[in-house]
């Protein structure tokens, strides 16, 4: 059955999530040099930027989703392989440096909230992220940035078990390796949330 994205997108209810769109992880100190330059073969920051953009116009909240660590990782579990490789490597994400701040195009804008985690890889569990949403009438979460494989299919599945709606802008997301992504994207995050190109969301807001 097909979706009506003008009901789902509703800006009362609706908010956009970016996640890791930092200097740090997608810019110019980014620690994953792969996923940074996949994420500007495929212009995931001008379309995340778009769909931002889209829904402060359109009176939707836009919420960004960002990693920071003490320097000295206290009370940061390294209890996975990737995490325990990110704490190996030279320090980024530190609370309060130029790495953890937004790629400059996603700002923030002044009505923007910022939502940051300390530990894990996904955004809701040990946030207040759950809370900000509910307390602000959030019911649809529209999910950018990355990575797909990582910390947008988490986003997803938890935000699916906690009661939201979600959608997935497609072409405001990636990971690596690049098909890997796009089969997680039909496999994994299809069935979960309706997916949704920068273009559809953006003509939805324009015209309501």
């Amino acid at each position: 059955m097909a979706i009506d994205l003008v009901e789902l997108l509703a800006p009362a209810t609706t908010a956009v999530l970016t996640m890791e769109l930092q200097r740090g992880v997608v810019g110019d100190r980014a620690a994953i040099p792969a996923l940074r330059d996949e994420v500007a073969r495929r212009d995931v920051v001008t379309q995340a930027a778009r769909v931002a953009t889209a829904a402060r116009e359109a009176g939707a909240r836009v919420v960004h989703c960002v990693a920071e660590f003490r320097a000295d990782r206290a009370g940061s579990s390294e209890n996975a392989p990737l995490l325990r490789a990110l704490a190996k490597g030279e320090a980024n994400l530190v609370v309060g440096t130029d790495s953890t701040e937004l790629v400059p195009e996603l700002g923030p804008a002044p009505g923007d909230l910022v939502s940051g985690r300390r530990h894990g890889l996904t955004p809701f569990p040990g946030t207040e992220l759950d809370q900000t949403l509910r307390n602000l009438g959030v019911r649809t979460i529209v999910a950018t940035g990355v990575s797909v494989n990582i910390g947008i299919a988490g986003l997803v599945m938890v935000a699916v078990d906690l009661g939201y709606r979600c959608a997935v802008v497609t072409d405001a997301v990636a990971g690596v390796p690049a098909d890997y992504a796009e089969a997680m994207v039909q496999h994994t995050l299809a069935p979960l949330a309706t997916l949704v190109t920068a273009d559809q969301v953006c003509d939805v807001w324009d015209h309501g």
